[in-house]
């Protein structure tokens, strides 16, 4: 039985002929369903997330859909900075890294939308001054987004911090579905959602306007580059 419903893939298709400019990949990293099942190593997610994905990329011939397994492809995933599965890197005109990182179900499948249509284009809605902002980052920033599929704010962060790495070659963006990794939700302290945490040494809960929230990464950078050693 599909998971989309008949009128959800028509007004896919038709936004995807309308909005999608070139072609995009979503690689998945997943644990194939006839793999020997190896404790510590099940993931719940994977096979929704596979159909999930096969029915999206069936939507348009500019969407090309990569499976690659975590435990058989180890060097790549290790690659693709990927620890976790089901993990989704999304490949177009994007010039740093939009990655999900568990289900993109729930609010988060309307994220998962529009990051397609972003990334088909190479660019986003951000205003021109965070783009002027972004492009004049020196420093590598890795931006994590917590988030659950029943949270309304959620796709707010989690679209601004995919936007951002959308522009900028130095932002890596995180979506990570917070509930599927206890360990996670443990290791950050993810008591509420969204949470976002930028290069580790920032963090913050609740949906932030888009000025916030680069002047955020900015800062962030700004302080990775005065600690720095100096030559």
């Amino acid at each position: 039985m599909p998971i989309l419903r008949q009128s959800d893939q028509e007004y896919l298709r038709q936004l995807f002929a309308e909005r999608l400019h070139d072609p995009v990949t979503i690689r998945l990293f997943t644990q194939r369903v006839t793999q020997i099942r190896i404790p510590g190593y099940e993931c719940v997610t994977c096979r929704e997330t596979n159909e999930l994905l096969e029915e999206v990329a069936e939507l348009s011939d500019k969407i090309t859909l990569e499976v690659h397994d975590f435990l058989q492809e180890q060097e790549l995933a290790r690659q693709e900075g990927i620890e976790d599965i089901p993990a989704i890197v999304l490949k177009g005109h994007n010039k740093g890294t939009v990655r999900f990182i568990g289900v993109p179900a729930g609010y988060e499948f309307a994220t998962l939308i529009e990051d397609l249509v972003d990334v088909s284009r190479g660019t986003t809605e951000l205003t021109p001054l965070s783009r002027e902002t972004l492009a004049k980052l020196t420093l590598p920033v890795h931006i994590k987004v917590f988030v659950t599929p029943t949270c309304p704010y959620c796709p707010s962060a989690a679209r601004l911090a995919h936007m951002m790495a959308v522009e900028s070659e130095l932002v890596v963006a995180d979506v990570i579905e917070v509930s599927e990794f206890p360990h996670i939700a443990q290791r950050y302290r993810v008591y509420g959602v969204p949470k976002v945490v930028i290069n580790e040494s920032l963090e913050f809960e609740g949906a932030r306007p888009e000025a916030a929230f680069v002047a955020m990464v900015e800062s962030v950078a700004g302080r990775q580059n005065e600690e720095a050693p100096q030559g």
